[in-house]
């Protein structure tokens, strides 16, 4: 099976200072590697219209794993990391939100091993107008289950 987060209204590159926030510029968006943070899936920048990332993974019951899939049993997550990006391109975290996996409703994720695909919606923009970040669950996230091969 595989996931797909696709992530709509992006904060844009800047944001802060201000509500508690520092301020960062050149602000970019990926999906953390499970055990390598420093490993990111296709950052995209904070301004983009949308941004989205595929993950493989497998399913037993109700347990996901797989290379950007990190937790225990039972409370699996995939991390999307916000960071600036240098000159040079090198990315520094300053927050993250967990995309809580336990969230996903069992018929949904049911349907999504028949089907092939899990995709998840969510706007990245929190309600200060700042990069999204702590634990994400259902409304903030809408999870539905695809045919592997359509969009």
């Amino acid at each position: 099976m595989r996931i797909r987060i696709d992530g709509v209204d992006l904060p844009g590159l800047r944001c802060g200072p201000g509500d508690g926030v520092p301020s960062y510029t050149n602000i970019h968006v990926a999906v953390q590697r499970r055990d390598r943070p420093a490993e990111l899936l296709d950052p995209q920048p904070g301004d983009a219209v949308r941004a989205s990332w595929t993950l493989e993974c497998t399913v037993t019951g109700t347990d996901v794993k797989g290379p950007y899939v990190q937790g225990r049993p039972g409370n699996r997550f995939v991390y999307l990391s916000w960071g600036t990006v240098d000159g040079r391109g090198a990315f520094a975290m300053f927050r993250r939100a967990k995309l809580m996996l336990d969230a996903v409703p069992a018929e949904v994720l049911g349907a999504a091993v028949r089907e092939g695909l899990l995709v998840g919606r969510l706007g990245l923009t929190d309600g200060r107008g700042h990069p999204l970040c702590a634990r994400v669950v259902p409304p903030r996230i809408t999870w539905s289950a695809r045919p592997a091969g359509r969009s």
